[in-house]
């Protein structure tokens, strides 16, 4: 592989293994037992055991050995050999486990993948193909050594440094896959790490093979990034290298764009702002926070963003249909842009308050309401500015009260307009229905069988 980095010694003495091996769990310490016992080199590897040294909880476990998938298929009945790239995974009382065999990466052409790979013989020349020195760690043993911490290449340096830097040279590694780039601002964000400065400058200069990518491979990351307690740090970060224009144009153009929000802060602030602000466990808010304002730089006009709302709704499903987002993600987060400039007045009826729950549904309408408390909170405003905590008082009283938001809240149905009106299935019927519902949200004294079913027969007759 071109630009291999060399290993260097090893850093870390077995004296400091303890704590490491102290917090590998049982079945990841049984996996590497059967390993050894057939003679078998076996490690812990990646971001397992670099969060286990930052004293975070991992989220899985990686491990990698000198064994070929087929031996490993043959130690741990009823593993399932994933992909041609040498992993097989093992499951263990319900969490699966995936082991790898040393690998030497060859031959990348397209900025996302080797065309090849070839089994290695040693963890080093494994960890040597990885992306960052603090993901170049393992901790294990050849067959009849004493377990201890592999660092050929500083990384447990640069966590205690809090520094997050490339293997090697940083621009072979991002050239072998473009992904990299948005890894490195995705564990800034998630490690509140810094990127060393010859990474970071190798970001900004290769940040076009971003648009090599697929949008799934994105996705996963943005998901991962705007997980992170203080998504902006990742965020920055991609607007400042330009992986930001590689990936969404729009979003890019808010740097600059003047807003009367925070005083000194420009749109793309007050987005950071609000991402922040967003319920880190509400990840449909947090997406929708990024593009909430994504229809602002082409809607400005004499400081104003005139129909921003509806223009960014069609800008937010186009970027997130780009990246392959699920269509029900899609179409969530296009509704709540669409609607997050709502204006609420005390002096609001109920119907009004009947039609926005309608209009969004109940779980739309707590994101809605999530969305715009870090919306006030992104613009320098109390969190419930704009009167949102009576609205959502107002909210669950009518909520409380059972009120009819959709067809199903009636107490008739297309059955029962067949039945009894002689109607066939169709666009007529569809349409009686939801006109009942209209009727019923303004006034919910009318969900009644008998005055529903004349107010449909009118409606028929009209139709007619």
């Amino acid at each position: 592989m071109a630009g291999l980095p060399v290993p260097g010694p090893q850093l870390i003495t077995n004296e400091t293994d303890a704590p490491i091996a102290a917090r590998i769990p049982r079945p990841v310490q049984a996996i590497l037992d059967v390993l050894r016992d057939d003679g078998r080199a076996a490690y812990v590897v990646g971001g397992s055991l670099r969060d286990i040294i930052l004293g975070r909880a991992p989220y899985d476990w990686d491990l990698a050995t000198d064994a070929r998938p087929e031996v490993l298929q043959t130690l741990f009945p009823g593993a399932i050999y994933q992909n041609t790239f040498g992993t097989v995974a093992v499951q263990r009382d319900g969490v699966q486990y995936e082991i790898t065999t040393f690998r030497r990466d060859h031959d990348y052409a397209d900025f996302r993948r080797p065309h090849r790979v070839e089994f290695g013989t040693t963890i080093e020349e494994d960890l040597a193909r990885r992306d960052f020195t603090v993901n170049a760690l393992a901790w294990g043993a050849v067959p009849g050594a004493t377990a201890t911490l592999i660092d050929p290449f500083g990384g447990r340096a640069d966590l205690e440094g809090r520094r997050l830097q490339a293997v090697g040279n940083a621009a072979d590694r991002f050239g072998e896959d473009a992904l990299r780039m948005v890894r490195a601002v995705r564990l800034a964000a998630q490690l509140e790490f810094i990127i060393a400065p010859p990474t970071l400058a190798a970001i900004s200069r290769q940040a076009e093979l971003v648009r090599y990518l697929s949008g799934e491979r994105i996705a996963g990351e943005l998901h991962k990034l705007l997980a992170a307690d203080r998504p902006s740090i990742g965020l920055r970060l991609m607007e400042a290298t330009g992986l930001l224009r590689q990936i969404s144009i729009e979003l890019a153009d808010q740097r600059g764009v003047a807003q009367a929000k925070v005083a000194g802060e420009d749109l793309w602030d007050h987005t950071m702002r609000t991402v922040d602000a967003a319920p880190r466990d509400a990840p449909i808010v947090r997406l929708t926070a990024l593009v909430h304002d994504i229809g602002k730089p082409s809607t400005a006009s004499d400081g104003h963003f005139i129909g921003h709302d509806a223009v960014g709704g069609d800008l937010a499903e186009g970027l997130l249909g780009r990246l392959h987002f699920p269509r029900v993600v899609i179409e969530r987060v296009g509704l709540l842009v669409r609607n997050h400039m709502f204006s609420y007045e005390p002096a609001w009826s109920d119907t009004a308050v009947r039609r926005l729950i309608a209009r969004l549904g109940e779980p739309a309408l707590g994101e809605l309401l999530a969305l715009r408390t870090a919306d006030n909170l992104g613009s320098g405003l109390p969190p419930d500015a704009n009167g949102l905590d009576e609205l959502r008082t107002r909210i669950a009283e009518q909520l409380q009260a059972k009120v009819v938001l959709d067809r199903s809240g009636l107490v008739v149905d297309g059955d029962d307009l067949i039945r009894e009106l002689g109607l066939a299935e169709g666009p007529i019927l569809g349409s009686i229905l939801d006109r009942l519902v209209e009727v019923v949200v303004n006034d919910p004294a009318q969900n009644d069988r008998p005055t529903l079913l004349l107010l449909a027969q009118a409606m028929l007759t009209e139709d007619r």
